[in-house]
């Protein structure tokens, strides 16, 4: 990338600030734009950025770092341990059946892919981006309960999936003849140093600049800045050390608000997060640059059925199973199904196998690039309306009828992601 890249990306930046409470009632979202702006600039020759583009993969690490790590500071986690509900079963059923689902789907529908190419894949398309369908966690006349699921689903699933998407690398590429000390070292080393280092980070970072505010030698911004780089120094030294930095950066996240505290945290998490909006933006553009054109061009009927098929049923079939005797009403099971955007966290785990040298990497670039571009444009189309016609469905119920429905049980609000606070 030149100035001249970077000029334009600012101006795009620029102008969708612009109009964007303007827009903000229309079916247009931020990932829409930029995906489209990044896609219509590469095929005019405007931008037209190389795979091997020096630092795009180094923006998109940083940039799934800071989004895990705020991600992370909001969840309340002795909260979420009381709510063993929709975030428990989405996650731990929810989330391993849509891995294999869409491994199926995926090694059936391409033959011409390595069944752990699929499951990489499968793993990549799998963590959820509630962002892509902001009006759904916004939208008052949704239950809370329902948003909240969706959110804290949202905010630790692409957490969780960092260690299935690097192990499933490592077999893409060959390793998986290794002998059983080397994957002994493997878990040791990216998981478990990656868990001590980001929670060591998290901890005690938290606890210098807790104290040092409750002694008044922080100063305003500086308290922000200080958050964002104990995310960010997270990551780097798990990195430095041989560690996964992604599960540094989210288990950094989590130590964090557990020392701060959730009201302290979530103040000093804006900075971070108004952070992350904008390397999210870069990243979108980057993507529609990048992916789009390419995948177009790769387009073969297998790979678009593909697409559909994991945010279809490969979204919806282990949504359903894992909701099974929670007692939900049919339409708020159909619902949440729908409701699993692909964005973010595959767009940036697409990016890292930039790095890989992947024997079926058309095929596994052009699947991914087509299922979020489907999400980006579907579920954001889709959000508003959808919302609003299950919050009226809902409304319209007796209040004797929504008082005895699992949806209606009160859960502890956590923040959603790039959304203004709202009460609980």
């Amino acid at each position: 990338m030149d100035f001249q890249d970077f000029t334009l990306i600012a101006v795009g930046i620029l102008a969708f600030a612009l109009v964007s409470a303007r827009i903000a009632g229309w079916a247009v979202t931020m990932p829409m734009a930029f995906v489209t702006l990044g896609a219509v600039t590469d095929a005019v020759g405007l931008v037209s950025l190389e795979v091997e583009t020096e630092g795009v993969a180094l923006i998109g690490e940083i940039t799934l770092a800071v989004i895990l790590f705020g991600d992370a500071v909001r969840i309340d986690l002795g909260a979420l341990r009381r709510e063993l509900g929709l975030p428990v079963r989405l996650l731990s059923i929810g989330l391993p059946l849509t891995i294999v689902v869409a491994t199926i789907a995926v090694a059936v529908l391409v033959p011409a892919i390595s069944f752990w190419e699929a499951a990489l894949v499968g793993a990549i398309l799998t963590p959820t981006d509630a962002a892509l369908g902001q009006a759904v966690v916004e939208d008052q006349s949704v239950p809370q309960r329902v948003r909240q699921g969706l959110n804290v689903e949202s905010g630790l699933n692409d957490g969780m999936v960092v260690p299935v998407v690097a192990l499933f690398t490592a077999f893409s590429i060959g390793e998986s003849d290794s002998d059983l000390g080397f994957w002994v070292a493997f878990v040791g080393e990216q998981i478990g140093l990656g868990t001590v280092i980001g929670a060591a980070a998290g901890a005690g970072g938290g606890w210098l600049l807790s104290h040092a505010m409750d002694r008044g030698m922080v100063e305003g911004i500086y308290a922000q800045l200080g958050t964002l780089a104990i995310g960010f120094g997270a990551f780097a030294a798990a990195v430095a050390a041989g560690a996964n930095g992604f599960i540094a950066a989210f288990v950094a996240g989590l130590s964090f608000g557990a020392v701060m505290g959730m009201e302290r945290a979530d103040h000093l998490d804006e900075y971070t997060e108004d952070t992350g909006r904008l390397l999210a933006m870069v990243a979108f553009f980057l993507f529609g640059n990048l992916f789009v054109n390419d995948a177009i061009s790769a387009t073969t009927v297998a790979i678009i059925i593909c697409s559909v098929a994991t945010l279809t049923v490969g979204r919806m079939l282990p949504v359903a199973l894992a909701m099974i005797g929670m007692g939900q009403n049919w339409r708020t099971t159909l619902f949440v199904g729908w409701f699993g955007p692909r964005g973010l966290a595959s767009i940036l785990f697409g990016l890292l196998l930039l790095e890989e040298a992947l024997p079926g990497a058309e095929e596994l670039f052009a699947i991914i690039a087509w299922t979020v571009v489907v999400s980006v444009f579907a579920h954001g189309l889709t959000a508003a309306r959808g919302a609003a016609a299950y919050g009226h469905w809902y409304g319209a119920l007796s209040d004797d009828h929504r008082d005895a429905m699992p949806e209606t049980m009160p859960v502890v609000a956590h923040r959603a992601r790039w959304a203004a606070d709202e009460p609980a």
